[in-house]
């Protein structure tokens, strides 16, 4: 009520506040607020910045926490030109190569005008195939290429269901300069959970950042 009271008496005959109606002190008196839904929300669980690294892996903290896990990538850029991959574990990252079937496609633009694409990548997608499956193809490694994006996870730890993951990204390719945006999604045919997830080239090293973040339950 005295907040109420301090905003009438600090209003002018337009109904515009004058400066003494907002200040530090105006929310002094408020005991509660209402809560806001934090459905959605990303809780980020683990950093790793590759250096020179022939992988990364994230071994810890994918389990029924969180609904969903999303992976972002800063800068990757490998030490040869390729492909850069992830796979799935079930046993804590032990072993690596989950069944999965995926589907790949893929739009670029020259940065010149002189061309642009859209088109699906028989050659990237799986069919129940434990291989790694490739997230950005043909990456480039000179120092100023690199990629972003990101991968998102859905109920790993279900031991009901399929687990369904999407990823995006987006990367700089030269020596023809183009821009390219990548697009996977799939499903690991297991209904055992996944607990690890493993990032490598297709070969030698890479570096860059991977982010993992829990999706927050509604």
């Amino acid at each position: 009520m005295s907040i109420a009271l301090s905003l009438g008496n600090n209003l002018t005959t337009n109904g515009v506040f004058k400066p003494a109606a907002v200040n530090n002190t105006s929310v002094n008196n408020v005991t509660d607020f209402a809560s806001v839904p934090a459905g959605g929300a990303l809780f980020l669980l683990s950093t790793q910045t590759a250096s020179a690294s022939a992988s990364i892996s994230f071994t810890s903290g994918i389990d029924s926490t969180y609904d969903s896990y999303v992976f972002k990538f800063i800068d990757i850029n490998p030490s040869v030109d390729g492909n850069f991959t992830f796979q799935g574990s079930t046993d804590g990252g032990s072993t690596y190569g989950v069944t999965l079937t995926s589907t790949f496609f893929r739009s670029q633009h020259n940065e010149d005008d002189s061309a642009t694409s859209f088109v699906y990548r028989t050659g990237e997608d799986l069919a129940q195939s434990t291989s790694f499956q490739p997230l950005i193809t043909d990456i480039g490694s000179d120092t100023d290429e690199s990629v972003v994006g990101t991968l998102q996870l859905f109920n790993p730890s279900s031991t009901t269901f399929v687990k369904h993951f999407i990823a995006r990204t987006q990367d700089y390719v030269g020596p023809t300069p183009i821009s390219r945006e990548q697009y996977v999604a799939g499903y690991f045919n297991t209904t055992s959970a996944i607990d690890a997830i493993k990032f490598q080239p297709a070969s030698g090293t890479f570096d860059g950042i991977i982010k993992m973040y829990g999706v927050k339950k509604s």
